[in-house]
């Protein structure tokens, strides 16, 4: 049986999901910068975030509101007052043998909280379940919490389970580290991997968090089948491995079930390069973690709704809100608005190419059907590498595309010829307008010009008005002659219409 069909009773899968607040200048409970990918081992550390004795934390505000506006994102819950615990465990990569995070135990302490998620929105308009019966359900949010995040351990070899040691760079300890766990919602691998890419979108347009930086993102994931034990499955580097370590996951418990054997509630690894789970300890339950108040750090009041208020109104728009926007102010078709909302730096290419020219609809079905079908021929070429980077660069502007769309639309350009000019603006850089120009391809649209040409043809070819009596393809004929001796630069629509105008009053 395949994951895809199996009963979704049977199946229960939960993420969690840890999303550095990169955008941050600091990190979460010292001055220590929040970008620490460019230096050395262990440069970017301080007495606080090392947890050396007598180092007190001090609590970054702003990751508390961008934190908070990802709750907001997800429709969570807000308490009026949030709290820190110290989770206490040892690895190697915790300098304090503890980590500061939340815990809803004693108290509501996670600053987010029974958030709910439309899974829906995230799906192409043509996926969507047209019934109530194949509607996916929404995916609850347990909730959202603000923890730091540990050091990195640096394995000796890529594949940990065959390393004889390891060392530990503690630049990245203590950096803020958002944590989203959804409850066990999910029935389908491919169901994760696009939850996963429409929350990356929502980071990019909170701007919280920059998701092509390596680590900003990451997933830890739990299967369970037919009611059995809860497996968690870390270490996995990207958002297809996800996937595919679920499929592994679910083959493997299948195949315990099968054999009568137990499913053991376990920690794993993602092994990439052999693509199976490795077990790499049991699971830990709640009470193994010893939670208890963080001492240094006093609950943080939220102010309730001032503080909300206050969020929503610094909050960029968020997809959903963008989506409805293009559709309903712009009038642009869902599938072409979907495909501009779904990736945030071409739907504030599309913003900006309007600023040049505004026509929504023009300048998006540039995008969406000249644009971005080039960036991906080129992606797949051999030579893709400079090209793609020179387009994303000057080449790729949102004045090209706008010109573009100018030109079309106030009929300067027939559309063939547009495409020709876009492709040779793309290598080049250069503006459609000098284009033109240089090349003297602007539409011939003077009607002294087109008639003299009218005229001629049928003086060569008298036969031709008494056929278009009875024959309507004799316009079209005509019509390829002149586009044919112009080159492709009368304008069609003036054109055609001399020559009905000729030939209705031709004998």
């Amino acid at each position: 049986m395949k994951a895809d069909t199996m009963n979704i009773d049977q199946l229960k899968i939960g993420l969690e999901i840890h999303c550095q607040l990169t955008n941050l200048n600091t990190k979460l409970f010292c001055r220590c910068l929040c970008n620490y990918r460019n230096s050395q081992p262990n440069e970017n550390t301080c007495p606080i975030c090392l947890g050396l004795p007598g180092a007190l934390p001090l609590l970054n505000k702003r990751a508390v509101e961008f934190a908070a506006m990802i709750c907001l994102a997800f429709n969570c819950s807000i308490p009026s007052k949030i709290s820190f615990y110290r989770k206490n465990y040892f690895y190697p990569d915790l300098p304090k043998n503890f980590q500061i995070t939340q815990y809803n135990s004693y108290e509501l302490s996670s600053i987010g909280y029974k958030g709910l998620y439309d899974f829906e929105r995230g799906l192409p308009d043509d996926s969507k379940r047209s019934s109530v019966e194949n509607k996916k359900p929404s995916i609850r949010i347990a909730r959202i919490q603000l923890e730091e995040d540990p050091g990195k351990i640096v394995y000796e070899d890529d594949n940990s389970s065959l390393n004889t040691y390891s060392l530990i760079d503690y630049n990245r300890a203590g950096v803020a580290l958002v944590e989203i766990v959804t409850e066990p919602d999910f029935t389908n691998p491919s169901d994760v991997r696009i939850f996963l890419n429409e929350i990356i979108n929502i980071f990019e347009y909170l701007n919280v968090c920059d998701p092509a930086l390596e680590g900003s993102i990451r997933c830890d994931v739990n299967v369970s089948i037919k009611g059995g034990k809860k497996v968690e499955i870390k270490n996995i580097s990207s958002f297809k491995d996800v996937e595919k370590s679920i499929h592994y996951e679910i083959t493997r418990q299948k195949t315990l079930v099968m054999h009568d054997i137990k499913v053991q509630a376990e920690t794993r690894h993602w092994d990439e390069k052999r693509k199976i789970t490795i077990s790499a300890r049991s699971k830990e339950e709640e009470e193994d973690y010893k939670y208890f108040p963080e001492p240094d750090i006093p609950r943080i009041s939220l102010e309730g709704e001032m503080f909300t208020s206050k969020l929503k109104s610094q909050m960029h728009e968020l997809p959903d809100e963008r989506l409805e926007r293009y559709k309903n102010t712009f009038k642009i078709t869902p599938h072409t608005a979907r495909i501009l909302v779904n990736s945030k730096r071409i739907s504030d290419f599309f913003e900006e190419s309007l600023k040049y020219y505004h026509s929504p609809v023009e300048v998006s079905n540039w995008i969406v059907n000249e644009l971005l079908t080039k960036v991906n021929e080129l992606e797949k070429s051999e030579t893709s590498k400079t090209t793609t980077n020179r387009l994303s660069d000057s080449f790729m502007s949102p004045r090209l595309i706008a010109s573009m769309a100018q030109l079309v639309e106030e009929k300067k350009i027939n559309r063939n010829m547009a495409r020709e000019i876009f492709d040779n603006c793309l290598r080049t850089g250069e503006d459609p307008h000098e284009m033109i120009k240089r090349l003297d391809t602007q539409k011939i649209s003077n009607t002294e010009d087109i008639v003299s040409l009218i005229k001629k043809i049928i003086s060569d070819q008298p036969h031709l008005v008494g056929q278009s009596k009875n024959n309507s393809n004799v316009s079209n004929f005509i019509l390829g002659l002149i586009m044919k001796d112009t080159q492709g630069k009368a304008d069609p629509q003036v054109a055609m219409n001399l020559i009905r105008e000729i030939l209705s009053k031709s004998d």
